[in-house]
């Protein structure tokens, strides 16, 4: 009886270590695994090179993060599904996060334009992202109004003549895109006005209206990563900025996203 219960002990104690081998084992891996990111827009995201600050703003909570990008200027969803480069990124597969940022002018047009024009492409390009990469998170970047009113009227809508119409138009179609693909949003936009309504002092735009400056960049890439990580941080990643600056808008991106989870869809 009393060798009966040590063999079973010992063949207890063996399958013991080997399951906490293999834990250490996976735990260790996940540990040196890089999130991989495709970043999929146009100048929105190029400008001050908002990918490499969403890298930096992670390597700073001691995450690898690495990404590539298909951006080109004026680019809409419809020209990127016609463009070779980005199509070979997407089927390069095995992303983690995939980063959908339409024209800026595109989601803010009258409905009916913008279910034709953004809505139908959009998920094409979310169909396509899981295809080759199953477990991807598609993020739609919000992005914001143009500083006064859209560039480009449309006629007989002056609803987006101004900031704030162009801005709410914007924020309805992208969390539209957002829920009909079951993809998450990261609402740079709805940050942006919030910056612009408690600090009208700082310089979000470039000199063209519509671009953004490098705080302006530096906002976006804090609500992206916000959106990737869910959890309240800190980071000494200022991108040159005044560290007041750089500390309200850390904390105004992480609000932003943490107080709004639901309305985003961002669950994990």
């Amino acid at each position: 009886m009393n060798l009966f219960r040590f063999t079973i002990m010992k063949k207890l104690f063996t399958a013991l270590l080997f399951l906490c081998a293999c834990i250490s084992t996976a735990s260790a891996k996940n540990a040196n695994d890089s999130i991989r990111v495709l970043f999929i827009g146009n100048s929105y995201t190029y400008f001050n090179n908002l990918p490499d600050d969403v890298q930096k703003i992670a390597e700073s909570q001691r995450l690898k993060l690495s990404y590539r990008a298909s951006l080109k200027g004026g680019f809409s969803f419809e020209r990127h599904l016609k463009d070779k480069e980005t199509i070979a990124k997407i089927k390069e597969g095995n992303w983690d996060y995939v980063i959908l940022q339409e024209q800026s002018e595109a989601p803010a047009k009258p409905t009916h334009m913008v279910a034709e024009d953004t809505y139908l492409y959009a998920h094409t390009l979310d169909s396509l992202v899981h295809a080759y990469s199953p477990k991807a998170h598609v993020v739609f970047y919000m992005t914001w109004g143009h500083k006064y009113g859209c560039q480009t009227p449309v006629p007989n809508y002056p609803l987006i003549d101004s900031y704030t119409g162009m801005q709410e138009r914007l924020k309805t179609s992208y969390l539209e895109m957002t829920y009909a693909n079951g993809a998450w949003c990261a609402p740079v936009g709805m940050a942006w006005q919030q910056v612009r309504r408690e600090r009208p002092d700082y310089v979000l735009y470039a000199q063209d209206s519509t671009h953004p400056s490098p705080l302006g960049t530096y906002l976006a890439a804090n609500v992206i990563f916000s959106a990737i990580h869910q959890k309240p941080y800190q980071t000494a990643y200022t991108k040159g900025l005044q560290a007041e600056q750089a500390e309200y808008i850390q904390q105004t991106a992480q609000n932003m996203v943490l107080n709004n989870l639901r309305l985003l869809n961002i669950t994990k």
